[in-house]
């Protein structure tokens, strides 16, 4: 539960968002994605529900951490298969700009070195032995465009991440659901009173 000290965090927080949020006009005036506009512009795509927005918060981590360019792009591209909110998961991405990406480029290199060395120190060793027989190391290093270690960490810190957003979004759309319900029952309440005040003793 939020505390009143928090709400004006909140409110700064949605002014940013509301400025920065991408709207049909600027996506369907931008020359990268006006040869999709008529899939990436679909109504469906551009609703605000309980569902769209945390799947829009997820996919816009995963391209934000994952992917180093055309990164909107991506995102609108990708809301067609999930369902997931366009504006969103384009206004997500900016997760990653020139002031994060350092530093999420330097703790992905280190997740990455320390999982694939407790990963060569089992038996089995599952995923070096998965990227030897597959073309995974090649793809994600073609994808991020960053080294094997840090693509890989790259690849784990967005999974995790991503998870984390989508449950953050989803306890947090509930909340700011049941915070405008209270507040209209505040208010209805409040406008009862007035228009039928009770008696002086």
């Amino acid at each position: 539960m939020f505390t009143d000290n928090r709400l004006p965090m909140l409110e700064r927080f949605t002014a940013w968002t509301q400025r920065n949020l991408p709207t049909r006009e600027q996506m369907e005036r931008s020359r990268v994605i006006r040869p999709f506009a008529h899939r990436v512009l679909r109504s469906e795509l551009w609703r605000f529900t309980r569902r769209s927005v945390p799947r829009g918060v997820a996919l816009g981590i995963l391209v934000g951490v994952i992917v180093p360019v055309a990164q909107i792009l991506f995102a609108a591209l990708m809301c067609l298969s999930v369902r997931a909110n366009v504006p969103v998961a384009a206004l997500t991405t900016f997760i990653t700009n020139p002031v994060t990406t350092p530093l999420i480029w330097v703790f992905s290199y280190k997740v990455g070195a320390w999982l694939l060395q407790v990963d060569a120190m089992t038996v089995v060793a599952p995923v070096n032995a998965a990227m030897e027989h597959s073309q995974f190391d090649d793809m994600i290093q073609w994808l991020t465009g960053a080294t094997l270690v840090t693509a890989f960490g790259l690849v784990v810190v967005a999974v995790v991440t991503a998870a984390a957003g989508y449950l953050a979004t989803s306890f947090g759309w509930r909340w700011w659901i049941g915070h405008k319900r209270r507040v209209r029952l505040a208010h209805a309440r409040a406008a009862r009173a007035a228009r039928h005040p009770e008696p002086a003793e």
